[in-house]
């Protein structure tokens, strides 16, 4: 059974719906830790000050801001929480706009919104419901969970509602960011048409499923490979670019073979030098143990 992470009510005019806040998703991803591959000890890290090799007690840390280049601020508990939204229990809908205005790029973290035991609230949560998807309207407001302050979205899912916590516009980086975008040049009408077809011949049912974290799936398999004593097959070193060909004649190729991806990858752009390594395999013994990045924990807020 899922636990409650946060729970209020949704307030839109006079009307409120108790409800309480489940996470939507569940990560798979493998947890690594970090070792010294020479006595097999587990490496930690340390609250070091810069410049030095003493490690600085948890209580003698503060928060700090860097207003200018050599210019620091330090605030104090006290300070940061002066600063820190009030604590409400409600999510207060400001407006209710069409789904499709909503850009998915503002969403950030999806949670489900369960309704409340009682009777009253059960029934309040299927009106909402129920109407939002008649009107074709989601609700757009702001909660606090914790110390933090959100904007979210509040949309039917099913039987359900769905809470989607967004990115402030400010957050969001423009188009301009992005070089190249406005380049190009216009298509021709023939490109533009075998670009369509290609698209049709590629299109589908949308089915969720269908799409596995093979990565995963083949970290494990190696894992459960080096557990056994088995030697680990490394595949060849990836190809570095490819051959540049004509835009209209990729299209082309692509129709042909059905519209899926060629193992003959293809370049359309500056050409880059194909390189190519026979496949390797190293004895379960030399086997490198997979890396992860980690980053020292942070202070909790």
């Amino acid at each position: 059974m899922a636990r409650a992470l946060w729970s209020g009510s949704i307030s839109f005019g006079l009307v409120n719906v108790p409800v309480r806040l489940y996470a939507a998703t569940d990560s798979h991803q493998l947890e690594f830790h970090q070792f010294d591959a020479r006595s097999g000890k587990r490496v930690r890290y340390k609250r070091v000050a810069e410049g030095t090799d003493h490690e600085v007690p948890y209580d003698q840390i503060v928060d700090g801001y860097e207003i200018r280049k050599g210019k620091l601020i330090t605030l104090t508990d006290e300070e940061m929480a002066a600063a820190e939204p009030k604590k409400t229990r409600t999510l207060d809908i400001e407006d209710f706009v069409p789904l499709e205005a909503i850009d998915p790029i503002a969403w950030s973290h999806t949670y489900y919104v369960g309704p409340d035991a009682s009777a009253g609230a059960q029934k309040a949560y299927a009106v909402l419901r129920e109407a939002m998807k008649q009107t074709g309207r989601v609700g757009v407001g702001r909660f606090v969970m914790r110390t933090k302050e959100y904007l979210a979205t509040i949309r039917p899912l099913g039987k359900a509602l769905a809470l989607e916590t967004m990115f402030f516009e400010d957050e969001i980086r423009g188009l301009d960011e992005v070089p190249g975008v406005a380049g190009g040049g216009a298509a021709s009408p023939r490109e533009m048409e075998m670009a369509k077809k290609l698209i049709e011949a590629l299109a589908t049912e949308w089915k969720h499923g269908k799409y596995k974290d093979t990565y995963r799936d083949e970290l494990l398999k190696i894992i459960k490979q080096k557990a056994k004593g088995d030697a680990i097959a490394l595949p060849p070193e990836a190809e570095q670019g490819g051959q540049v060909i004509d835009l209209m004649e990729a299209l082309k190729k692509s129709l042909a073979g059905g519209g899926r991806a060629n193992p003959a990858k293809a370049a359309v752009g500056p050409a880059a030098s194909v390189k190519k390594s026979p496949r390797r395999t190293l004895s379960a013994k030399a086997a490198p143990t997979p890396r992860t990045k980690r980053r020292p924990a942070k202070r909790a807020a």
